[in-house]
């Protein structure tokens, strides 16, 4: 069950885990090596006597000695290479956000005072850009930390040289800030002074969008209205995301299936790298063919066979989980996919139905526990992109026929409806439950506030532009 959480980047990380530990383990092709049985175990059902010491020895070494050119437990996959995926994983090495910004620090001249403040704030700059401390903790934390002993006036005015850092807007201490930051560093035109003026005077009218009020306070027109609120809507409200060398832990997605549609059929395949190439180690399987041929067994060799014996037994049982894992998998995202078909062939969001984990587990007869740890963690590569399997799970409601539809259809409904609304005038969720009602969806309104929280968008007021 562990192995089949594992998505396929942890997959291999294990099975490296699991190389470096098992000597008996190994990766890559078998050489093909056939071993002779012409042994009889019954010279191994004896005791060996030592003294007053007996120990039992049951080691059937047989079972560790195939016959076969390519031995049963041999882990093998249809259709797939070592060479079908690229098994090495790019990494990116660069400058930090807070190194970026220091490096520009040392074209400014500054006193050594000023110098360790600049740096100082720099630190306290988190990852969005914004610096969101009070200058009076941080005069204190100089003090206390740095032994820096200085004012809030002179804060203010190393904070005025490392907000002119790139990129602009950098340690803004609030939103407000940070977009007049961006507005003063652009061309004076009309349309940015308005810009300025509106941040400046009214912002709580701007991010209430009271369009109206805006108009008769600065006395101007809907289309000088509507210029500057578009040079404020080109800013970048989190400027430390624009730096593409910061140290972020960036999560890299290696889809675990491949869904193609080849001649009108859906095309399930499974990474080849969740199909690793392993084998028992001949060097251990040859031990044990030493130790049948010898006619004196001593304590020593025993145990040592008894170590092999470990070894091989947790070898052979790691391959087997692998191969119970591969088949997991596939069944599983197997039963997905035909459940979902309209959706793989068209990518119509609309097309989903409703599906649960008891749906497919029940179909592949195993437990849910197992489906819900092949949905949580992996990700398939569609036609349509690469998607987490976990969002092709959805509740049923039922439509004005009776019949049963998935809750993400009734989502797309209503974000395709939003986004083909009058922006001057937005949709109420009212009106929205009334339109979905009209389309055959009967939706209370609190059922369409919830769901469109869920898909991010805000409420019909603050969706209204002029």
């Amino acid at each position: 069950m562990k192995m089949i959480q594992l998505p396929t980047q942890a997959f291999e990380q294990r099975i490296a885990q699991e190389l470096e530990e098992n000597p008996a383990l190994e990766g890559g092709k078998e050489e093909s090596e056939n071993f002779d049985d012409e042994f009889n175990n019954d010279e191994f059902d004896d005791n060996y006597d030592e003294g007053n010491e007996v120990i039992e020895t049951d080691i059937n070494v047989d079972d560790y000695l195939s016959d076969d050119e390519v031995p049963s437990y041999k882990l093998s996959a249809n259709n797939y290479s070592a060479d079908d995926e690229e098994r090495q994983m790019p990494y990116a090495a660069g400058t930090s956000f807070t190194q970026y910004l220091m490096q520009q620090l040392n074209t400014y001249r500054l006193d050594e005072e000023e110098k360790e403040i600049a740096q100082f704030l720099v630190g306290s700059v988190d990852e969005s850009g914004y610096i969101r401390r009070e200058i009076q903790d941080i005069v204190d934390d100089l003090a206390f930390t740095q032994n820096v002993y200085t004012t809030a006036d002179k804060v203010e005015k190393v904070l005025k040289v490392v907000q002119e850092l790139d990129p602009a807007g950098v340690a803004a201490r609030d939103l407000q800030e940070c977009l007049l930051l961006q507005l003063e560093r652009k061309e004076q035109t009309p349309s940015v002074a308005l810009a300025i003026d509106i941040l400046d005077d009214s912002f709580d009218h701007f991010s209430k969008k009271h369009y109206k009020k805006l108009i008769q306070k600065f006395d101007v027109t809907e289309d000088q209205l509507r210029d500057s609120i578009h040079e404020i809507e080109g800013l970048n409200p989190k400027p430390g995301g624009t730096y593409s060398g910061n140290n972020r832990i960036v999560e890299h997605v290696v889809p675990d299936f491949a869904i193609k549609i080849v001649d009108g059929e859906l095309d399930l395949t499974l990474n080849g790298r969740n199909a690793p190439e392993l084998h028992v180690s001949h060097d251990y399987t040859n031990m044990l063919k030493g130790y049948k041929e010898s006619k004196e067994k001593s304590k020593a060799q025993k145990d040592a066979v008894m170590f092999i014996k470990q070894k091989l037994d947790a070898a052979k049982w790691f391959i087997d989980a692998i191969k119970q894992r591969q088949q997991t998998l596939f069944v599983t995202m197997n039963a997905i996919m035909h459940h979902q078909e309209e959706y793989f062939l068209t990518g119509d969001e609309r097309k989903l139905k409703p599906m649960i984990l008891k749906d497919i587990a029940d179909k592949i007869n195993m437990d849910v526990s197992t489906v819900s740890r092949v949905a949580n963690s992996k990700y398939v590569d569609t036609p349509y992109g690469t998607k987490l399997i976990k969002e092709f799970f959805s509740e049923s409601m039922k439509n004005d026929q009776g019949e049963d539809v998935s809750t993400k259809e009734i989502k797309k409904i209503l974000e395709i409806t939003i986004s083909e609304e009058n922006k001057r005038k937005p949709l109420t969720d009212d009106k929205l439950a009334k339109i979905l009602l009209e389309k055959g969806y009967p939706i209370a309104r609190r059922t369409i506030a919830k769901y469109r929280e869920q898909l991010d968008l805000p409420v019909a007021r603050l969706r209204k532009e002029i």
